[in-house]
């Protein structure tokens, strides 16, 4: 008998692919960026980059089970946004390391670089469907209509046709 698997996010696959990318920059884990915006907030999310973690010289040997020392987080931010992180840097690394759930990261050091936001922009206004257009919509989505994927369809077939004309 055929086993069902449930389909993955992208996100937790992609996850394990970044990982040694990231583990030569200094990442222990790709988490942090990819949960960047959660971590530093709205304020800093589009404006403060991590470049790396620079870690202690011998803070990675020893015991299994030894603690390695705290890192310290490199980011890029421009000037103006430097003198705001530099009065806030003890909750952002209070928050750093709540999300890390250890003591990961003991201070930040900041290069004042300028940033390009890479936060995601609000998709584009698409104007409404003529009647013509719904109904062609609804025909071809009828055989799957009252399901979770003729609803993504749905919404495809809305934007795919919105964009046309």
């Amino acid at each position: 008998m055929r086993r069902v698997t449930r389909a993955r996010p992208l996100a937790d696959l992609i996850g394990k692919t970044l990982e040694p990318a990231c583990r030569k920059r200094g990442f222990a884990a790709a988490d942090l960026l990819s949960d960047w915006p959660e971590i530093v907030g709205e304020r800093y999310a589009g404006r403060v980059q991590p470049i790396r973690l620079d870690w202690p010289r011998g803070s990675r040997g020893g015991e299994f089970d030894e603690t390695p020392r705290p890192a310290t987080l490199v980011v890029q931010t421009d000037g103006a946004t430097a003198l705001l992180l530099t009065h806030e840097m003890p909750q952002l690394v209070e928050r750093i390391n709540g999300f890390f759930g250890w003591a990961a990261v003991e201070r930040i050091r900041i290069l004042q670089r300028p940033v390009t936001d890479r936060r995601r922009q609000p998709p584009p206004k698409l104007r409404p469907l003529t009647g013509e257009e719904e109904a062609e919509l609804h025909e071809r989505l009828a055989p799957v209509e009252g399901t979770p994927l003729g609803a993504a369809l749905e919404r495809l077939g809305r934007a795919v046709l919105a964009r046309t004309r």
